[in-house]
C-alpha cells in the first residue's frame, strides 16, 4: 500500500518532468481545453479542476469546496505525461488483458469489481440513476451498462449484472485498449476504483 510520501513524490516527479514540455504540446495530447491564463481545464468525473502551467496545482472550480485527492491528482498528472497516439480504438478489452496487468490484478478486483457488485448487485435502479448523474452512456449490456468518458481519450465501460436469490451479481469493467498506451496497470486500477466509488457517493447522496 503507497503511503502519503509515495504519492507526494510522485506528484513531484510527475510535475517537474511536465514542466519541461511546452504547453501547447500538452494541451493538443491531453485533449483538455485551455483554462483561464495557461492553464488546463480539467473535468474529471462530476468535477473541473482548473490545472495552472507549468507549477501544475490544482484548484476545484466545480464548487465542491473540496480538496482535489492527491490520488486522483497524480492519475491526471500522469495521464498529461501520456503518448498519446490518436483516438481510442473501439476495442474494449477486460483489465486482465491489459500488459503487465496481472500483478494488480487482485487489487483492481478489491478497488472496483467488488465494491461495484456489493453496491448495486441488487440496486440496478440506483446505479442507473448515478451513472446518469455521472454523464454516462448507456449501453445494451448486462442488466445495467454504461460508458464513462473519465479523460478525453480514456473511456471507460461498467456492465453489471443483477444478483438475485438463486444467482450473485455479476460485473465486467473494460477499457478501451489504447488505455495501455495512456496509463500504467496500476494507474487504470485506480481509475477503475474511483469511477465506482463516485458513482456510490451519487447514488447514496439520492438516498438520503
Amino acid at each position: 500500500m503507497p503511503r502519503i510520501d509515495d504519492y507526494i513524490a510522485a506528484g513531484a516527479l510527475a510535475r517537474e518532468r511536465l514542466a519541461v514540455e511546452p504547453y501547447e504540446t500538452i494541451l493538443k495530447r491531453s485533449g483538455f481545453e485551455p483554462g483561464e491564463g495557461e492553464a488546463f481545464c480539467v473535468p474529471f468525473l462530476n468535477r473541473t479542476f482548473r490545472l495552472s502551467y507549468p507549477d501544475f496545482d490544482f484548484r476545484d472550480v466545480s464548487g465542491s469546496g473540496k480538496e482535489v485527492p492527491l490520488q486522483e491528482q497524480i492519475l491526471i498528472l500522469h495521464y498529461l505525461q501520456a503518448d498519446l497516439l490518436g483516438q481510442p480504438l473501439g476495442d474494449w478489452v477486460a483489465y486482465r488483458e491489459i500488459s503487465g496487468a496481472a500483478f494488480y490484478y487482485a487489487a483492481f478486483l478489491k478497488r472496483a469489481v467488488e465494491p461495484l457488485k456489493k453496491a448495486f448487485g441488487q440496486n440496478i435502479a440506483g446505479l442507473k440513476d448515478a451513472a446518469v448523474r455521472l454523464n454516462g452512456i448507456a449501453v445494451k449490456f448486462g442488466d445495467a451498462g454504461f460508458d464513462f468518458q473519465v479523460f478525453p481519450k480514456v473511456p471507460v465501460r461498467l456492465i453489471l449484472y443483477a444478483g438475485d436469490d438463486e444467482f450473485p451479481a455479476e460485473a465486467s469493467i473494460l477499457f478501451d485498449r489504447c488505455i495501455e498506451r495512456m496509463l500504467s496497470p496500476e494507474d487504470i486500477a485506480w481509475l477503475a476504483g474511483m469511477v465506482v466509488y463516485r458513482l456510490i457517493s451519487l447514488s447514496r447522496e439520492t438516498a438520503v
